[in-house]
């Protein structure tokens, strides 16, 4: 069974996905439809993980949080989960190119592979996906849009 709550934030009202055990989904406010397919959930602000979970958002937004201690279930394929474990390996405050992560995972030429997993990261923010960009340090696409995107790189920039 999946529970969630919503949580304002500087971005606008994420819903945030918890099992009995972990995180499994922050969503955002115009999220489109099918990039997470989950069950639907069952409203629940006393879950403990979704509490957790929305105490170091709010404490990341507010500039007191670097990293993030949470249990986290993200359901994807085992190319996905790759990429997305390289992406809780990029240091707060730092960018990683597409190729930089395929080559992470030992697949160096599949970078459009990881650009696709990297859409479809279901944990936004804890699993840093803003601190993926093109090559050329140009900001690509990203699933909260790329004002949000460069929301979140600026706030670790400071």
């Amino acid at each position: 069974m999946l529970y969630r709550t919503t949580l304002p934030s500087p971005l606008g009202d994420l819903t945030l996905v918890a099992d009995d055990n972990a995180l499994v989904a922050i969503l955002w406010p115009n999220d489109k439809v099918g990039r997470v397919r989950l069950p639907e959930a069952t409203a629940r602000d006393d879950h403990p993980i979704l509490a957790a979970a929305a105490t170091q958002l709010c404490e990341y937004f507010a500039g007191a949080r670097t990293a993030f201690d949470l249990p986290l279930a993200p359901r994807g394929t085992d190319f996905q989960q790759a990429v997305w474990r390289a992406l809780n390996a990029i240091p707060y405050g730092e960018t990683r190119s597409y190729a930089d992560i395929a080559r992470a995972i030992g697949r160096p030429t599949a970078t459009r592979a990881v650009g696709a997993a990297n859409a479809r990261n279901p944990i936004s923010i804890v699993t840093p996906c803003h601190r993926v960009i093109g090559r050329s340090g140009a900001l690509t696409g990203f699933a909260g849009g790329l004002a949000a995107k460069q929301h979140l790189l600026a706030r670790e920039q400071r």
